[in-house]
């Protein structure tokens, strides 16, 4: 196991060094100048020049490249032209944001998609197998930032159980920082209303983001269920007269889940890149609203931080998902 966890790591570096160079590629080929935008309609061509020889922008591309590669492994993503702020402090302040709602999306989309699926699969052609089919449907068919406009308009406008958007009240202190995550830093300060408080305010966004990959893992977890309840092996159980429930949780339940842990790694990645029109609907103060403003302005040092950061945090959760999935079956151990 060690092997295989070793070389699935080494083949991630040349995946990292590809992703920086294409990103590094695609924001320099993008029409537009930022350095004029963030100069002001009354800069002079002096003043324009002065800036992109500030922020290095007058050198050669590989160069450039040669800079921003560096300073990724150093510590120093660059600056944003117009904040002048570093983008690691900016990433560093609002990642944090944006893997809380996802990891709480996700644990919700799990704890149900996979027994939902698993029920279904089980009882096909019945009542549970209907319901799951029909949610399931409506999951994935409904827009995520039309159902959070509809979650502010019932649960928060006109019943007044939740928050209609934020992270936090303005009015109240925020627990200490320690991971940023406000649920965990709260439980670690000792603060149970903090908690409360930040459980009501990502309650809602958390449950239009969960609702998409509830819907793929369900339906993905009930299509392998039935294909892993006709192998052979399951049948010569049955005829053994092995008990139902100590044929599915302990034979069908992890061969089942091989494909859906796949698909649990997607769209973790996805979701990453995937929450700007929920952050932007119930304003969430992450990596989404983040990059959304800076390509507005062209600022192309943060989105390319972004960017960059979902894509190792993506190659990441695959990572595990490689580690989990040789765990499940170990014939991939040794390919």
């Amino acid at each position: 196991m060690l092997r295989f966890a070793v070389r699935r790591i080494v083949l991630l570096v040349p995946v990292i060094v590809g992703l920086s160079l294409l990103i590094f590629a695609i924001a320099r080929l993008l029409p537009g100048d930022p350095v004029t935008l963030a100069a002001g309609p009354n800069a002079t061509q002096a003043e324009i020049a002065d800036l992109a020889r500030e922020f290095g922008l007058d050198q050669p591309l590989p160069v450039q490249y040669w800079h921003y590669a560096t300073g990724l492994v150093t510590g120093d993503w660059g600056q944003s032209i117009f904040t002048r702020r570093p983008v690691l402090e900016d990433l560093k302040a609002y990642l944090p944001a944006t893997l809380e709602l996802v990891v709480v999306a996700m644990v919700l989309a799990i704890v149900i998609g996979i027994p939902a699926g698993l029920l279904a699969a089980v009882y096909r052609d019945r009542w549970p197998d209907y319901v799951s089919r029909v949610v399931s449907l409506g999951a994935i068919s409904m827009p995520r930032f039309f159902l959070g406009l509809l979650l502010q308009l019932g649960l928060a406008m006109w019943l007044g159980w939740l928050p209609l958007g934020g992270r936090f009240p303005l009015t109240e202190d925020p627990p200490p920082f320690v991971t940023g995550f406000l649920t965990i830093d709260s439980l670690w300060a000792g603060d149970p209303h903090a908690f409360g408080v930040a459980l009501a305010y990502l309650a809602l966004p958390a449950f239009a983001t969960c609702l998409s990959p509830l819907a793929t893992i369900t339906r993905m977890m009930r299509a392998t269920t039935l294909e892993v309840l006709q192998q052979d092996y399951v049948l010569t159980e049955r005829a053994l007269g092995l008990s139902q429930r100590l044929i599915i949780f302990k034979y069908v339940l992890k061969n089942a889940m091989s494909s859906t842990l796949t698909v649990i790694g997607l769209y973790f990645g996805w979701l990453l890149g995937g929450t700007v029109l929920v952050e932007t609907v119930f304003d969430w103060p992450g990596i989404g609203l983040y990059a959304t403003k800076a390509i507005v302005t062209q600022d192309f040092m943060p989105v390319m931080g972004v960017t960059l950061t979902i894509g190792v945090l993506f190659v990441a959760v695959n990572l595990v998902v490689d580690l989990l999935y040789g765990l499940l079956n170990p014939k991939v151990r040794y390919e």
